[in-house]
């Protein structure tokens, strides 16, 4: 893996531009119709809001004046009322009529914008999803499950805060402010701009807050995946932690991570408090601005350099729609934060998405079909990182039915030649071929279709025993489920469960032995049938009992198909048609068994040492075969 070495998505994240505008365009464009809906009943709701204090102020200019002069912006006098008990039921229609305008479109634009935003959460949600399926197993094991699990959720909620809230509330600012300020400048520009001089200072101290806020956000979303991580890793391994006395240990580790979120969650929240109520000072300098000049401007005429009259009515409708109009401004800092957080989050989110799939099907690949299963490494060579070689220069055929064995020292590389075969990784050169083909050149689905693979780390999932042997093969009836486990030699313990094949087997299958898990994990492959069988030491964390009931039904399922064999017990290859040793990634001995015993090499001295015919390995072989002994 030499060739483009898999970088984890925290330190992807600077590649990333324009987020925001990315998951609006990729997300929000094909959901634009509730958008558009959500947008329109908001400015419908705010303009409707307005109609109550210009209604009351031209009624109170009506009563001051003592002229029953009576008029309504945007509405022809010949439509209005001339007497005074009619333009007084008049205007309380109106102020009823505005306030359930109001209340319907708010209702409205609340429903369309949900659907908005959380349709669009869902298709972000599930394509991080895919995309994480797509991913070869080289992103797992360099990305933490925890921060992978912190993208799914809080990053994805984020985004779905700033489809919703954050542009909901940003479009009803603008509509308000525009709205708000053009109709105060309509009435009385004078006045208007002393209302308007907070706006500059504002959008300054706007600007200064974002441009520091920032990398602080990015900071706090970081701190979230390493808690997550944290928390994932304390929990996962709970029986480690109980068994080896070290509560205090992982609870200092949590405390460290979660202190770290706080530190980093603080450096934001110090400049929000700065922010916020700076902000709500200068709106509240607007709005005493307005009051004190619209003020002496009734009592004394126009001040300083003002000129022109200002009515009671204007002035109560300037206080009123003053109060409309800084309101919004001040809570500008909640729309920053979940955009900021959604910035940050998207970041994340994009990360990922953008990490290249390097393992997929090539333009011109084929369905591997009618597999009669034959194997062949040629010249393969692999690394994980690009600089420690694991296999070096591996070769061999194996045909048709043959059973091929990999042992040797821990570390040795068996279990990654056969995650090679499933293309689980790709070869850094030479190549795996099936019946002639090149894995490469065949569809990934088929190819990983003709494998079964028992390993000894046995993951089930929380469901049922049934749910469980049914996995990959979702179209099973229930009779060959239970032929399935019988063939494991699962069946008598299955049912002997609480509800038999409806027995809910807890997270991870936490409910049951270790060995039923294994025979479930084997009754599955069974029914998939596959047409090449890999044991990755299949029987090596069970006991001697289990191990036979287990090795019993490997046999059978290895019956008439290719199958390979991780031994860490020689005793289970004996019959292999092929058996090779590696060490330090290269094969060093080759043969059947009676051929490497025969040879007197590394095999043949750890076979003496597990039947008992020797105490000890020779010296030689001491450091090289430590890890199996």
């Amino acid at each position: 893996m030499s060739e483009g070495t898999t970088v984890a998505v925290s330190d992807r994240v600077d590649e990333v531009e324009a987020p925001l505008r990315r998951v609006f365009r990729e997300y929000g464009v094909p959901r634009i119709h509730w958008f558009a809906v959500a947008v329109a009943m908001n400015l419908v709701a705010r303009l409707s809001s307005l109609v109550p204090p210009l209604v009351l102020g031209t009624a109170i200019d009506a009563i001051f004046s003592g002229t029953n002069a009576y008029s309504l912006p945007l509405v022809p006098q010949g439509w209005l009322p001339t007497e005074p008990k009619a333009q007084f039921w008049f205007s309380v229609s109106l102020i009823v009529g505005a306030f359930v305008v109001t209340a319907v479109t708010t209702w409205a634009q609340a429903i369309t914008s949900d659907i908005f935003a959380h349709r669009s959460l869902h298709a972000v949600r599930v394509d991080t999803f895919r995309k994480m399926q797509e991913l070869d197993m080289a992103f797992f094991d360099e990305q933490q499950t925890g921060e992978a699990m912190s993208i799914l959720n809080q990053d994805a909620t984020n985004l779905e805060r700033y489809l919703d809230q954050a542009l909901k509330n940003g479009f009803r600012l603008v509509i308000m402010v525009v709205a708000i300020g053009a109709l105060l400048l309509s009435m009385n520009w004078q006045l208007a701009l002393v209302t308007l001089v907070g706006v500059p200072l504002m959008t300054l101290f706007t600007i200064w807050f974002s441009r520091r806020v920032a990398p602080r956000y990015d900071a706090v979303r970081s701190s979230v995946g390493d808690l997550n991580t944290r928390l994932e890793n304390s929990i996962g391994g709970m029986q480690l932690v109980k068994t080896s006395n070290t509560e205090e240990f992982e609870t200092d580790r949590v405390e460290e991570a979660s202190w770290n979120f706080y530190t980093t969650n603080m450096d934001v929240l110090k400049l929000a408090f700065l922010y916020r109520p700076g902000m709500r000072l200068l709106a509240g300098l607007s709005f005493v601005a307005t009051f004190v000049v619209g003020g002496l401007w009734l009592f004394s005429g126009p001040p300083l350099f003002f000129s022109g009259e200002l009515t009671v009515g204007d002035f109560v409708v300037f206080i009123f729609l003053t109060q409309r109009f800084i309101d919004p401004l001040a809570q500008i800092s909640n729309i920053i934060d979940w955009f900021e957080n959604a910035r940050a989050s998207g970041k994340r989110i994009f990360g990922l998405m953008d990490t290249p799939v390097r393992i997929e099907d090539s333009p011109d690949a084929v369905e591997l079909e009618s597999v009669d299963g034959r194997v062949a490494y040629d010249d393969v060579t692999f690394s994980y990182d690009g600089e420690e070689t694991i296999l070096e220069d591996v070769s061999f055929d194996a045909d048709a039915g043959d059973t091929v064995a990999f042992v040797g020292p821990t570390g040795a590389g068996k279990s990654t030649a056969v995650k090679l075969l499933m293309r689980l990784y790709d070869v850094d050169e030479g190549a795996v071929s099936v019946d002639g083909h090149d894995i490469r050149d065949v569809t990934v689905g088929s190819l990983r279709e003709s494998i079964g693979y028992v390993s000894q780390e046995t993951y089930l999932f929380d469901g049922t025993v049934a749910e469980n042997i049914r996995y990959g093969e979702f179209g099973a009836t229930r009779d060959e489920i239970v032929e399935a486990a019988k063939a494991a030699e699962a069946h008598e313990f299955i049912t002997d469960l609480a509800d038999g094949y409806d027995t809910q087997v807890g997270e991870r299958g936490a409910r049951l032995s270790g060995g039923q898990r294994q025979r479930i994990s084997i009754a599955r492959t069974v029914l998939q049938d596959p047409d090449i069988l890999i044991l990755d030491e299949a029987t090596s964390a069970v006991d001697t009992e289990t191990e036979v009931l287990i090795q019993r039904s490997l046999d059978r399922l290895a019956a008439d198909r290719t199958t390979f064999v991780i031994a860490h017990r020689l005793s289970t290859v004996t019959d292999a048609e092929t058996i090779l040793v590696l060490e330090e990634g290269r094969v060093v001995e080759r043969g059947t068994h009676q051929e490497l015993l025969e040879e007197d090499g590394l095999y043949a001295n750890l076979w003496a040492v597990q039947a008992g015919e020797i105490d000890d390995l020779p010296d030689e072989f001491v450091d090289r075969a430590r890890g199996d002994v």
